[in-house]
């Protein structure tokens, strides 16, 4: 990574480029583990959170990878956004922690993110919920005939 000077004077400190060249990183990255998952059905994530990138360079990801037609909102044990890119099966998945700022920034490569899918016990325990539920609307359409 080459530095620029924040001044002439040969001891300023110096600043790290806007752009670093990581997005683009990223990005082939993504298409590299889309297509693997395209072929081979195996999902996988790209945590960004100990990843080098600066503000612009986020930016420029959250730019080429767009936004797709499905969002979810999370709120439970803080906070979370998750977005399908414009790129069918490629995932935003950005938790926030304490004052509303990021704690853990991902992107993964799936059908559905991880974090939406639902447990198989309590898909079953929903079942029996709504099995319940059921036969108590069924008990109360009988009685009121």
């Amino acid at each position: 990574m080459t530095l620029a000077p924040a001044s002439s004077h040969p001891h300023a400190p110096r600043e790290a480029p806007a752009l670093t060249g990581m997005a683009d990183a990223v990005l082939a990255e993504v298409a590299a583990r889309l297509e693997d998952y395209a072929e081979t059905g195996r999902a996988a994530t790209i945590e960004l959170t100990a990843m080098p990138l600066t503000t612009e360079d986020r930016a420029e990801l959250e730019a080429w990878l767009g936004r797709g037609e499905v969002a979810v909102t999370i709120e439970s044990a803080g906070h979370s956004e998750i977005w399908e890119t414009r790129f069918s099966g490629v995932w935003f998945v950005r938790h926030f922690g304490e004052g509303d700022r990021i704690a853990t920034e991902s992107i993964e490569i799936a059908d559905a993110p991880l974090i939406v899918r639902s447990h198989p016990a309590d898909m079953r325990a929903a079942a029996r919920r709504l099995a319940a539920l059921c036969a108590d609307q069924s008990t109360r359409t009988r009685r009121d005939a």
